[in-house]
């Protein structure tokens, strides 16, 4: 079926002079050849979720599909820290990072499934997506309503831990919402909880997927935007100790510290 793209790296950076796709040129560099091309991964993902047959190599090919779609758009993908997952030896862990846009749950098998079985928290609504329905609970997604804070925290920590007991990794985005920006006070510790709970370590992931831009009209079919780089940062597993005050916060400056020095990074380019 298909290989994982970084076998062996810590890093990976798209070459430089990677040309964009023809197709690109042919629909005037518009958002249309993204969504086209992100559509068709999707439809077909579905199909083999429907089936049964969306196994972990499916996962990293459709999810390789969606990094190289970025590619021939004209983006760069920049990852690291990837020692820092191949560390867990496939051992569970909450893996919690701030959350932009609908592009990193694209990427996310093709950056990490390699060495991470992962499940993650969504909004119970995109149940009744259809093929996307499929996707998720064949990855046994965790819906919860947004709507009673309470009972989607008591449902993310049963149903999370359950996840982690059976061997699996939990990915978790503390922000109600996705932003551009890193809001930290919006950042909240249900990650550091679920952890602490399971007896299980945490792994800050910081990420920048502002290449594709949430929409004015419709939310999910933003612009996309090429000179954004894509970024994807993993730091070393925490444990968590007494009541995860301390891990909370080196999650957040974890994020924090590298907003900042991709910010320096930009403005030096």
């Amino acid at each position: 079926m298909s290989e994982y793209m970084f076998s062996g790296v810590d890093a990976y950076d798209t070459p430089a002079g990677r040309r964009r796709a023809a197709g690109v040129h042919l629909m005037l560099r518009s958002r249309w050849y993204f969504y086209l091309r992100n559509f068709g991964i999707f439809i077909r993902s579905g199909r083999c979720a429907a089936r049964g047959e969306l196994d972990g190599e499916r996962q990293i090919h459709y999810s390789n599909g969606n990094v190289r779609l970025v590619e021939d758009c004209g983006g760069t993908v920049h990852l690291r820290g990837l020692n820092n997952l191949r560390a867990l030896n496939g051992k569970p862990a909450v893996i919690i990072g701030n959350h932009m846009s609908l592009l990193e749950t694209a990427m996310l098998h093709a950056v990490i499934r390699e060495y991470v079985d992962f499940s993650f928290v969504i909004k119970e609504s995109l149940l009744k997506v259809p093929y996307l329905r499929d996707i998720l609970r064949t990855l046994g997604a965790i819906p919860v309503t947004r709507t009673n804070p309470r009972e989607d925290l008591k449902t993310v920590l049963t149903e999370g831990k359950k996840v982690l007991e059976s061997g699996r990794s939990m990915i978790v985005f503390p922000q109600s919402t996705r932003t551009r920006d890193f809001d930290e006070s919006q950042f909240n510790s249900i990650g550091v909880k679920l952890a602490k709970s399971a007896g299980v370590p945490v792994v800050p992931m910081a990420l920048k997927t502002d290449f594709l831009e949430c929409g004015r009209l419709v939310r999910d079919l933003g612009p996309i935007h090429p000179e954004r780089p894509v970024r994807f940062e993993f730091g070393p597993a925490l444990t968590v100790e007494n009541g995860g005050q301390e891990q909370q916060r080196q999650v957040v400056e974890f994020i924090r510290g590298a907003f900042a020095r991709w910010e320096r990074e930009n403005r030096s380019a």
